[in-house]
């Protein structure tokens, strides 16, 4: 009796009422599926077609061994007469080695009498599966990734999260390990990962099959290159992504906005882009400028186009019941459907439902709106704001795709809203694609998404969470990353203890891979039009000269920094292109033997050369800051040198963010920051 089935690039193996399928998947790396009963699928969620890679394929009675460069997986097959249910049994088990034979990670032992099973599959009424793979722990190892989630742990073992989007939370399920392995849960179900002392879990509640990536490589360097080669790799950022984009909620009329453009002009700060925020349509989901607001949108774009600025203008996948365009989408099933009870799935600013951007077509209609009514006038930036999406209740089994169930496909939604317009974008000839997102998943950044940390609140513990998250966000693939400078809701621009964490905040985002200024400000303005009906309201002013003389001599020094940084930044956003590198990097990935760089949540590098310690704790004007072994630490302030391997106390005043540059590099910032 044969017990593997081998090809060139794969093992096969039959029993106990599955299909394990192990193939190699670039040049470390493997895909790993197993399907109940029938044979394998071959889903594309966020995995690119591999690259021919020399595999060697073995099979020694119940072993057959799998090797792809760096990567030697094993697979142990046997079987035996069950005395407890009378017949016999067939398994296979699954472990994945380094070039040196260490066990980088293996599946769950059956535990003897215990006969725990690491590939579980739980039967739903219909047809599919909940799954849950298992394994062994690996003693001693820190793990990072996972996307976005408001916390502020940088080791994730020990941790449990929910695989699922929410308003500031981005569920992108890849993980990198210290012990020299990389993993990608290759499903977009709803579900959860642990990560325990006792086992790692991954859990999906709805799902046809289990299938995963692993890749082993010496440095979280060499493992982020082999998942972007997987999933895919980042645009090249435009030139006008590296400098500072202006924004607020809103600015609700065309004059309001240029005016505020001029201004930046008049005092010589330098700005990129500016964004023309939500409701700047009649209805949500009519996709185009309300006229007595923005009489002539093209004139507008000219006139920035002047003074050397792009438009960034707000799409939400949301469609009003009365949109213009809500009779059309719906008749030809182009919308999310709600499983029971109404079929509605927000009711901000009135009742509405989303677009289906699983659904090519929906894709294509979406797109061919916004063609017309803002790429057509010269728009080439656009924000794809609610893409988790958020649900005004997040029921998640209660909404389904053309794709599928949301418990079986939810988690691939912002990805594909971000395909739709990357997609048409480069169809309508645009050769440089960004678009801003307020969420992700394993393969967003091939579409040019640039990913902010959702709508979070003004104070200092949201801000050291938007550290975490970055440095997350980074690991797991997602290069680009921003937020709203300042947080988003409760700034009052009167109040000092604001203006205190948002100099802090600007700070930090001026070494970020994007600076944004953003937020909803207080006092609020309310809005109407002529004949006296109600438009949502804006936010108080958010631009650098809104919060008195003092804070905007700072905030203004801080423009003019990043804009001496745009050759660094420039060099950063090719090298997240070209090697799938994050641009804001937890300390471990250029220093993965300092044990300590693997704990750090309130410091980061921005790229290989500049370690930056955000002040974080309100009013304070000094911090401890770690400077890891293997380099020496210039203070970008003061100009002193020291010795990695240790901590400083460092003096920041209101002014002055601490910021090191690595081994001598970028000598000319000394006495800049």
């Amino acid at each position: 009796m044969q017990i593997f089935e081998t090809g060139p690039d794969r093992v096969v193996w039959r029993g106990g009422g599955q299909t394990l399928v192990v193939q190699a998947w670039g040049a470390s790396a493997v895909r790993v599926r197993c399907a109940p009963g029938g044979d394998v699928l071959d889903t594309d969620f966020a995995l690119l077609p591999p690259a021919p890679a020399e595999v060697v394929v073995t099979v020694a009675g119940g072993e057959a061994r799998l090797v792809v460069g760096g990567l030697a997986v094993v697979l142990h097959a046997w079987d035996f007469f069950d005395e407890q249910v009378g017949y016999q049994v067939y398994r296979c088990a699954v472990e994945f080695r380094d070039a040196a034979g260490k066990v980088l990670l293996r599946e769950l032992e059956a535990g003897g009498s215990l006969k725990l099973d690491a590939r579980a599959f739980r039967s739903i009424p219909g047809g599919d599966h909940q799954v849950t793979a298992a394994f062994e722990p690996v003693p001693g190892e820190k793990l990072s990734g996972m996307g976005q989630y408001q916390q502020q742990i940088v080791d994730l073992k020990g941790s449990t999260f929910e695989l699922a989007h929410r308003n500031s939370q981005a569920s992108v399920p890849f993980v990198v390990s210290s012990a020299g392995y990389g993993f990608l849960w290759h499903n977009p179900a709803i579900g959860r990962a642990t990560f325990a002392v006792n086992r790692t879990e991954w859990v999906a509640e709805s799902t046809k099959q289990l299938d995963y990536w692993i890749t082993a490589g010496d440095t979280p360097a060499a493992i982020a290159s082999a998942y972007a080669d997987a999933t895919g790799h980042a645009p090249m950022m435009p030139e006008y992504g590296l400098g500072y984009w202006q924004c607020k909620l809103r600015y609700w009329n065309q004059e309001q906005l240029l005016e505020v453009a001029r201004e930046h002009k008049r005092r010589g700060l330098p700005i990129d882009v500016i964004v023309a925020d939500f409701f700047h349509w009649p209805k949500m989901g009519d996709y185009r400028f309300e006229e007595e607001f923005w009489p002539d949108p093209r004139a507008m774009v000219d006139e920035l186009a002047e003074l050397g600025i792009e438009l960034m203008v707000s799409v939400w996948p949301q469609v009003s019941t009365e949109s213009e365009n809500f009779a059309l989408l719906k008749k030809e099933n182009l919308l999310v459907s709600t499983e029971r009870g109404i079929d509605l799935q927000m009711g901000f600013q009135g009742p509405s439902v989303f677009v289906d951007a699983t659904n090519p077509r929906a894709r294509e209609a979406v797109w061919e709106i916004c063609r017309r009514n803002y790429h057509d006038l010269g728009i080439k930036l656009f924000w794809l704001d609610e893409a988790e999406p958020e649900y005004g209740v997040y029921d998640f089994d209660n909404y389904r795709y053309h794709q599928g169930s949301n418990l079986q496909v939810g988690n691939i939604y912002p990805q594909a809203f971000a395909r739709a317009f990357h997609e048409g974008q480069t169809a309508a000839g645009q050769s440089q694609v960004v678009n801003l997102l307020r969420c992700a998943w394993a393969g967003s950044q091939r579409y040019g998404a640039l990913v902010w940390s959702g709508d979070i609140h003004s104070t200092y513990e949201d801000l050291r969470r938007q550290i975490t998250a970055g440095i997350h966000m980074g690991v797991a693939g997602i290069p680009w990353f921003t937020t709203d400078i300042g947080g988003f809701h409760d700034g009052d621009i009167t109040d000092p203890d604001f203006h205190d964490l948002l100099i802090r905040w600007f700070q930090f985002g001026t070494f970020c891979p994007v600076m944004r200024m953003h937020g909803d400000r207080r006092p609020y303005e309310e809005v109407a039009a002529a004949d006296g009906t109600p438009r949502l309201r804006s936010g108080a002013p958010n631009e650098l000269w809104s919060f008195g003389p003092d804070v905007y001599e700072i905030l203004a020094r801080y423009v003019r920094l990043r804009e001496t940084l745009r050759p660094y930044t420039r060099r950063l956003m090719a090298e997240a292109h070209r090697d799938g590198q994050p641009v804001m990097r937890g300390l471990f990935h250029e220093f993965p033997d300092d044990e300590t760089s693997w704990d750090l949540p309130d410091q980061y590098l921005y790229g290989p050369d500049l370690l930056v310690a955000p002040v974080v704790r309100p009013h304070a004007t000094s911090r401890e800051v770690y400077l890891p072994a293997g380099a020496s630490w210039t203070d970008l302030h003061t100009g002193e040198t020291t010795g990695g391997g240790r901590w400083i106390t460092v003096t920041a005043e209101l002014d002055v963010v601490p910021v090191f540059a690595r081994d001598g590099a970028l000598a000319e910032l000394v006495g800049t920051v």
